[in-house]
C-alpha cells in the first residue's frame, strides 16, 4: 500500500462525474458489476470520483466559453491524478467537445466515450447511425468526425427535434425526471429517422438517455448505450 493508502497492485479508475449526477451513479454501479463479472475472485475495483457542478458546465457551454470548460475539466482530472488514479474518464458525452485539449493537459490517459462507441459500432458493422444527446452534442462535429474516419455516417435529428430533445434533457433528465410521455416522443423521433433517413442504429450520446430509454426496444434499430459501452472500456483499462 502507498499513495496515501491506495493499493498500487490494483489499477485505479478516475471518473469525472456530476455531469449529471444520476448518470454518475449509473456508471459507478455498472463498473462494479462488470468488474465483478469479469474477475474470477469477484473483487471490487478501485474508483476515485470527482463530482463536478453540472450547472457550471452548462453555463460555460451556453456562453460558448469552451476554453474555460477545458480548464474546469483539466483541473478536475488533475485532482484525480493526485488522488492516485492511473487513468480517467469523463462520465458524460458533451464535455468531449474539449476532450483533446483536456487529454493534452492531463498527466494520465483518458478513456474516450466517443472512441469507445465508434469502435463498438464498427465491430457491429454499422454504417448509418442517428445521434441523440444534448443540443451541444448534436450540433457539434466530434461524433460525426470520429465515425466518418471509421467509414460510418452520423445522422442528426431535424432542428426542431434537436431543440425538443435538448430541452427535455436539460429540464427533465438532468433533474432526475424520466417521464413516459417524453420517452414516447423521443422514440417517435427515432422511428421517424429510421423511416426517412434510413438509420440502422441510434447512438444515445447523452448518459442520461439510457436511463430513459434503456428498457424501451426500438424494432429494427440497434441502440448504442454509450454509458455501458464506456463502462466496458473502463473495465478493460482496469484489467489491463
Amino acid at each position: 500500500m502507498s499513495r496515501d493508502g491506495i493499493d498500487t497492485e490494483m489499477r485505479t479508475a478516475g471518473i469525472i462525474g456530476g455531469l449529471g449526477p444520476e448518470s454518475t451513479i449509473d456508471y459507478y454501479r455498472a463498473i462494479i458489476a462488470r468488474y465483478r463479472a469479469r474477475t474470477a475472485d469477484a473483487g471490487y475495483p478501485q474508483i476515485v470520483i470527482n463530482s463536478l457542478d453540472v450547472n457550471k458546465g452548462i453555463a460555460l457551454l451556453d456562453a460558448g466559453r469552451l476554453d474555460e470548460l477545458a480548464d474546469y475539466l483539466a483541473a478536475g482530472v488533475e485532482l484525480l491524478a493526485r488522488a492516485g488514479a492511473d487513468f480517467a474518464s469523463i462520465a458524460a458525452n458533451t464535455p468531449h467537445l474539449v476532450f483533446d485539449e483536456v487529454q493534452r493537459r492531463s498527466t494520465i490517459p483518458l478513456v474516450s466515450i466517443v472512441r469507445a462507441t465508434c469502435n463498438h459500432a464498427k465491430v457491429l458493422g454499422l454504417k448509418k447511425l442517428g445521434l441523440f444527446g444534448t443540443g451541444f452534442t448534436m450540433r457539434a462535429n466530434f461524433y460525426p468526425e470520429e465515425f466518418q474516419q471509421a467509414g460510418m455516417e452520423i445522422v442528426r435529428p431535424s432542428d426542431s427535434e434537436r431543440e425538443f430533445i435538448h430541452r427535455k434533457y436539460i429540464d427533465e433528465l438532468l433533474k432526475n425526471h424520466f417521464l413516459p410521455e417524453t420517452r414516447t416522443a423521443i422514440l417517435k423521433i427515432a422511428q421517424r429517422m429510421q423511416n426517412d433517413d434510413g438509420i440502422q442504429a441510434l447512438v444515445l450520446a447523452g448518459t442520461e438517455l439510457p436511463l430513459l430509454l434503456r428498457d424501451s426496444p426500438l424494432p429494427g434499430i440497434e441502440v448504442l448505450d454509450t454509458t455501458m459501452i464506456h463502462v466496458e472500456a473502463i473495465v478493460d483499462e482496469l484489467l489491463r
